[in-house]
C-alpha cells in the first residue's frame, strides 16, 4: 500500500493533483485540488491506494484526518472512493463526525451523493467507531438561504452552498461563486461539479 507521497506539485486540475517523485508522476484525486494549487515547494500528500478490475487509483488528503475518515467511509455499504471523495468535499472530518455522532441526517444528506438511506447507513455503521474522535462536538456549519438562493433556487447550488460553507467560505463568497455559477447550476449539472468550479474561481478570486 501507497501511505503517502512527498515531491513537488506539477499539475492541478478539477480532477485533482499530480506529484512529481524523482521523476514519476503520481496522479493523485483529492477533495480539493485547489488547496495544493499555491505550492510550489515539496507536498506531502496521505494517500489512499484502491484498487479494482478495472483501474489502480490514488487518492489523496492534506492530512491524516481526512486519509481515516475517508477509509472509515469505505466499509459503509454504498459508499465508494468517489463518493467518500465527495464527503470530504462537503464537509471537514469534524463536521462529518460531528453529523454522524448527532446522528444529524439534514447535514449528511447535504453533502454530495448522500441520500437519506446513505446517511442513515453512515450513523448505524460509524457512529460507535467515531466515538472517541477528536472534535465530535463542533457546531456544524451551514450555508445561509441567501447563499443557497444565488443562482436561481437550484437544489444542486444550494447543496453545494452548504458544502463551501462547510469548507470554511463565507456567504459573501458563496454569493459571488453562485451568481457566476447561474446558469451552469441551472443546466442541469451535478452539485459536486458544481462545487469543484466553485472552488476553481473562489481560488482566483
Amino acid at each position: 500500500m501507497i501511505d503517502y507521497v512527498k515531491g513537488s506539485l506539477a499539475l492541478w486540475d478539477e480532477d485533482g493533483i499530480v506529484v512529481d517523485v524523482q521523476g514519476i508522476g503520481y496522479r493523485v484525486h483529492t477533495p480539493n485540488p485547489y488547496a495544493f494549487a499555491g505550492l510550489t515547494d515539496k507536498v506531502e500528500v496521505y494517500t489512499h491506494y484502491h484498487v479494482r478490475e478495472d483501474a489502480v487509483q490514488l487518492f489523496g488528503f492534506a492530512t491524516r484526518d481526512e486519509q481515516r475518515l475517508f477509509r472509515m467511509l469505505l466499509d459503509v455499504s454504498g459508499i465508494g472512493p468517489r463518493v467518500a471523495l465527495g464527503i470530504l468535499a462537503g464537509g471537514t472530518p469534524e463536521a462529518v463526525i460531528a453529523a454522524i455522532r448527532q446522528e444529524n441526517l439534514a447535514f449528511l444528506t447535504k453533502l454530495p451523493g448522500i441520500g437519506r438511506k446513505t446517511a442513515q447507513r453512515m450513523v448505524l455503521d460509524l457512529k460507535d467507531k467515531l466515538g472517541a474522535q477528536a472534535g465530535a462536538e463542533e457546531t456544524l456549519p451551514l450555508a445561509s438561504s441567501g447563499a443557497a438562493g444565488a443562482s436561481g433556487g437550484s437544489a444542486a447550488w444550494h447543496e453545494a452552498a452548504q458544502a463551501l460553507a462547510a469548507l470554511g467560505y463565507r456567504d459573501a463568497e458563496i454569493d459571488k461563486a453562485g451568481h457566476t455559477l447561474r446558469e451552469a447550476a441551472e443546466s442541469g449539472l451535478s452539485t459536486d461539479a458544481l462545487v469543484k468550479r466553485a472552488l476553481q474561481l473562489l481560488f482566483q478570486g
